[in-house]
């Protein structure tokens, strides 16, 4: 029964790290993504809705609520060979729209882990 218990648990670690981290997505933390989106070639994207997006947001980016239909269509828009930053509030919308964009042919997607909470409580800069 331990030896059960122990088995389940290690696959459901290893169940919930695979639904954070995704093959071609970074799962970066503040600083990581602050330095990435200061290169020049960088495309930031707000995956929020447009009223948290106008509450305050990261210097640059582009707000694409990942929950309308149209998502799919609006980041067509942006080059698929230069890197893509994604955040939400806490990350579980990110997560969503780095799959997606992933799928859609983007190189390069890195994920803000923890959102723009753990931005926030990085003490990192916010534009209204």
């Amino acid at each position: 029964m331990k030896n059960i218990f122990l088995s389940l648990s290690v696959l459901l670690v290893m169940a919930c790290s695979c639904v954070k981290q995704q093959e071609g997505v970074s799962l970066v933390d503040s600083n990581k993504f602050e330095t990435q989106m200061n290169e020049s070639t960088s495309q930031i994207v707000d995956v929020r809705t447009s009223g948290e997006f106008s509450e305050g947001h990261i210097a640059n980016a582009i707000n694409m609520d990942v929950t309308e239909d149209d998502f799919e269509a609006k980041i067509a828009t942006l080059d698929k060979e230069k890197p893509v930053m994604v955040y939400c509030k806490s990350g579980g919308r990110s997560a969503k729209a780095a799959a997606i964009l992933r799928d859609n042919g983007f190189k390069q997607v890195y994920d803000l882990d923890g959102g723009i909470i753990g931005w926030n409580a990085a003490s990192k800069p916010i534009e209204n």
